[in-house]
């Protein structure tokens, strides 16, 4: 079947390569309505669809957005990805999603990839701070870029993130009143800003009743379940906490897993706050008290602050509250434990 191309469609309609194409790009000024329709009419018979990339050579605009992720299977980030392409399709924007695995040698990759594809944007959710090669490759190919959930510190780029540090304090403001005393973390990796800054806000919201984290009961883990699962097993064997806040829902899944081999109640014996409440905290038992974070409107947000930058408008970075949910992991601590 023949693929028809602008040229057969003016040669058909008898007019020029160029009225042809400003048809299609909407720019039909000093064009009659007669010729306008003629145009429109062959397209319509010989259903002619119009090459993107031959639009874009006279547009400057390819209508596609770039996203790079760190993890797709972490659940936190498809739900992101998912309000990046909503917003984007609402704005006849088409998204290409590339996933790093958090390594600078993939990132830098999917950046020549995106470039090659001629990107009208991109939307960084990868690493914790823009390297200044990547930087220098986005400045020089000209695409404008805002970053989202982490690289807060970049001061000098569009952001939307999390007010992580409130988030931290939430947790712990929650235990805390629930009247736990001994209590323990597991963190993400502390080379990310996220991870700190939750933990400062934690930090804070023990002091404040005089409580103090000890270190032994801050364990490092990498925002995986597996991690979580095994490093979990010698605090929960010692019994040493009531309550434990994981930096991320997936950790939280690790820990309830270890819980139950061990035998340990939860919550009656083992408070747990995890963070993000991603969408399958619904299906654990008990159900997962947790820190909400409005990933899918973040993505949307970016794709906003996106279109901004396009327009050459003012951008401010965004940021989001996060908010507590309580639910039926995290009770008043067994205190004859």
């Amino acid at each position: 079947m023949k693929r028809w191309t602008i040229k057969d469609i003016a040669k058909k309609a008898g007019v020029s390569i160029t009225t042809v194409s400003r048809v299609l790009n909407q720019k039909e000024e000093g064009m009659s309505q007669k010729t306008r329709e003629k145009i429109l009419k062959v397209m319509e018979e010989v259903d002619f669809q119009p090459n993107q990339f031959a639009r874009g050579l006279v547009t400057k605009q390819s209508k596609t957005f770039g996203l790079i992720v760190p993890n797709i299977s972490n659940p936190y980030f498809p739900e992101l990805c998912r309000g990046v392409e909503d917003e984007a399709n609402e704005r006849e924007y088409s998204l290409i999603i590339c996933n790093s695995d958090d390594q600078s040698d993939k990132e830098k990759r999917y950046l020549r990839l995106l470039e090659e594809q001629q990107v009208d944007g991109i939307i960084f959710s990868a690493k914790d701070y823009l390297d200044p090669s990547d930087e220098e490759q986005l400045s020089r190919a000209k695409i404008p870029f805002v970053l989202i959930d982490r690289g807060k510190n970049e001061k000098k780029h569009s952001c939307v993130f999390l007010d992580n540090d409130k988030g931290g304090y939430l947790a712990g403001k929650h235990l805390i009143e629930l009247g736990h005393r001994k209590i323990g973390c597991i963190i993400g990796p502390r080379s990310i800003s996220l991870t700190n800054e939750r933990l400062e806000g934690f930090k804070r919201a023990l002091s404040e009743s005089g409580v103090e984290l000890l270190p032994a009961h801050i364990i490092e883990g990498n925002f995986q379940m597996e991690m979580a699962y095994d490093k979990s097993k010698d605090l929960l064997m010692k019994k040493e906490v009531t309550a434990i806040f994981a930096f991320n829902d997936v950790m939280a899944f690790g820990v309830y897993r270890m819980a139950h081999e061990l035998g340990i109640h939860i919550p009656t014996e083992l408070s747990i706050v995890g963070f993000d409440d991603i969408p399958f905290v619904s299906v654990l038992i008990p159900k997962l008290t947790t820190i909400r974070q409005d990933t899918y409107q973040m993505g949307r947000e970016a794709v906003k602050l996106l279109i901004q930058k396009l327009e050459n408008a003012e951008t401010k970075s965004v940021m989001f509250n996060p908010t507590l949910i309580v639910r039926e992991s995290s009770t008043s601590p067994n205190l004859l434990l």
